[in-house]
């Protein structure tokens, strides 16, 4: 597995490793560059754990000559670098003694003449926790990290340790996912032993977002994350989620099972239609994966079986509030709410206008309502994400739709109302609570008749006395 790691580094590090050697400092490269070198995925943050020095002054003095250095926190004992595309942290060999609740919670102490496999006792995975020796071109593995890499097994380094940071568990999980690794039997004893001792409910939700994030962003397959959850019964915290599992569907059109297995399959194919596409946006990324994973929290509060047939009427909307519900805990975001909630709101409505053959009247309405691309993307997702014959149907429904949006030019945006409050000013009408009506009267007009801005303004005189 060992490749050239120090031909594969980017000058700019190389060259604040000689700077730092020359100070009497001993940098180790440590933690996800390695990992990620050896396994061949391109890197662009670099960890470099420094020994012989306790000075974080003389540290902070030689990278200024680099670029602007950040401090984290003098206790940590951390400094960051943003150069040429490249992030770096710079931390002082330390041990981390719990002391405290919280990830805050932690005595620091600065050792310089600790050793690289004590140091490395603090991380969590033996993967994460190989370091290389730049200047004798030597992988250092206390922990046999790389024999798990190449076994594709996640494996954390120490009990005592690992417990201390709940966020482990999630780390754990977006890892498996993320390289394809088989979580080892004792560490999914130990995290199963920490999620059922309710210790994830400390964590705050802005670092169970990043994981999130991680998970949708950084995967093949994100389903392998999820399942993960619920196998470490973690989604007793998102009572949301756990709903899905066993709520069961009509066999026609979902011979996968139930919802929850169908969520999964729509959060994967949504992972290659990206990719497909070629869409970079991360905000938009991750809002697309969380509509898809939400986009059924309807079906458990009104599946029924009527007439020898499972049902799930109205899901769509039913499931805006458990969305909401479900995204509130892991995140302040409400531009993020408010991008995904209309998504799941409308989720069926491309099929519903191309079965009907729906006019541009509905095309241009639906505008108003969602971001007409973006939903086709959800659509799609929800359509090839089940064990259906007949996937061809897919993407011929979500084309149609497309299509008619980008005849209009609104299949990024919302349709552009022809008459607005300025034009009703420049009318003689004052401004009131009955704008509102005449500029939805306008609209109307705009999208059902399909009239020009003078000829609306005309039925607008006709039918608004001004006062």
């Amino acid at each position: 597995m060992y490749i050239n790691i120090k031909a594969k580094l980017p000058q700019i590090l190389k060259d604040i490793l000689y700077a730092l050697q020359d100070i009497g400092a001993k940098p180790i490269l440590v933690g996800g560059c390695i990992r990620d070198n050896l396994l061949k995925i391109p890197c662009k943050d670099y960890d470099v754990e420094l020994f012989n020095i306790e000075k974080l002054e003389d540290i902070q003095e030689v990278l200024s000559s680099f670029g602007s250095v950040k401090l984290v926190g003098k206790s940590f004992g951390v400094l960051t670098l943003n150069v040429d595309g490249y992030d770096f942290d710079f931390a002082l060999a330390r041990q981390e003694k719990k002391v405290a609740d919280g990830h805050k919670g932690f005595e620091v102490i600065i050792n310089k003449h600790m050793s690289f496999k004590k140091a490395s006792l603090r991380r969590d995975f033996t993967i994460n926790s190989i370091g290389y020796d730049f200047f004798e071109d030597k992988l250092l593995d206390p922990n046999n990290g790389i024999q798990d890499l190449k076994d594709g097994v996640l494996r954390h380094i120490s009990d005592k340790t690992f417990v201390e940071d709940p966020l482990r568990v999630y780390r754990a999980i977006q890892f498996c996912a993320r390289f394809e690794l088989k979580m080892s039997e004792s560490t999914f004893n130990l995290c199963k032993s920490m999620v059922d001792n309710n210790e994830l409910t400390q964590l705050p939700k802005e670092r169970v977002f990043e994981e999130f994030k991680k998970l949708f962003l950084k995967s093949n397959k994100p389903s392998v994350g999820f399942e993960l959850m619920n196998n470490l019964g973690i989604l007793k915290h998102f009572e949301e989620l756990q709903a899905l599992v066993g709520c069961v569907q009509d066999k026609q059109y979902h011979p996968e099972g139930d919802v929850w297995i169908h969520t999964l399959m729509t959060i994967d194919e949504l992972t290659k239609i990206l990719k497909k596409e070629q869409i970079e946006d991360e905000t938009r990324k991750l809002y697309l994966f969380y509509a898809i994973l939400c986009h059924d929290l309807g079906k458990p509060y009104c599946t029924k079986l009527i007439d020898g047939k499972i049902t799930s009427h109205k899901h769509e909307t039913l499931g805006i509030e458990p969305t909401i519900s479900f995204l509130s805990k892991i995140t302040n975001e409400k531009k993020l709410i408010e991008k995904v909630t209309p998504l799941v709101k409308s989720h069926l409505v491309p099929f519903q206008l191309y079965l009907a053959n729906s006019s541009l009247k509905a095309v241009k309405r639906l505008s108003l309502k969602v971001n007409i691309e973006d939903l086709c993307l959800i659509c799609l997702a929800d359509c090839l994400g089940r064990d259906i014959k007949d996937k061809e149907k897919c993407p011929k429904a979500i084309n149609w739709l497309l299509n008619k949006a980008k005849e209009l030019n609104i299949e990024n945006s919302a349709l552009k109302p022809l008459v607005l409050g300025r034009d009703l000013i420049d009318l003689g009408y004052k401004p009131s609570k009955q704008f509102k009506e005449i500029l939805d009267y306008a609209l109307d007009l705009q999208i059902e008749e399909n009239f020009d801005k003078t000829l609306i303004l005309s039925y607008i005189l006709n039918k608004f006395p001004k006062t």
